[in-house]
């Protein structure tokens, strides 16, 4: 999800492990979140970053020449959650599947 940008979601996968794995998390989070959203009566949701100090990273960390090119056109990430993509299985397990849904970052109208 993109800052400020409401009813948006787009799933990316894993540099360094199947690429479906983490598609498959955040497909079944934006379910989740469409049957949050249904429940509730909510129309939009918003991820929104509240906090200015939150240095912004490359959304990609390779170091191939093709990449390294192009990372001032590929959108960018947080320096730490939820904004940040850790390449990391179980981590995005826990946070994806079972985490919360109103967790003060994303707002709901």
């Amino acid at each position: 999800m993109f800052s400020g940008v409401p009813n948006f979601a787009t799933a990316l996968g894993y540099t360094n492990a199947s690429w479906t794995l983490k598609c498959d998390l955040t497909c079944g989070y934006v379910c989740r979140l469409l049957n949050h959203m249904a429940a509730d009566g909510y129309r939009q949701c918003t991820p929104v970053n509240d906090d200015p100090s939150l240095a912004a990273e490359p959304f990609i960390d390779f170091s191939s020449g093709y990449v390294q090119r192009a990372l001032h056109l590929m959108p960018r990430q947080g320096a730490r959650a939820p904004w940040k993509l850790y390449q990391n299985y179980a981590r995005d397990l826990a946070s994806l599947r079972w985490g919360r849904l109103d967790d003060g970052v994303m707002r709901f109208r």
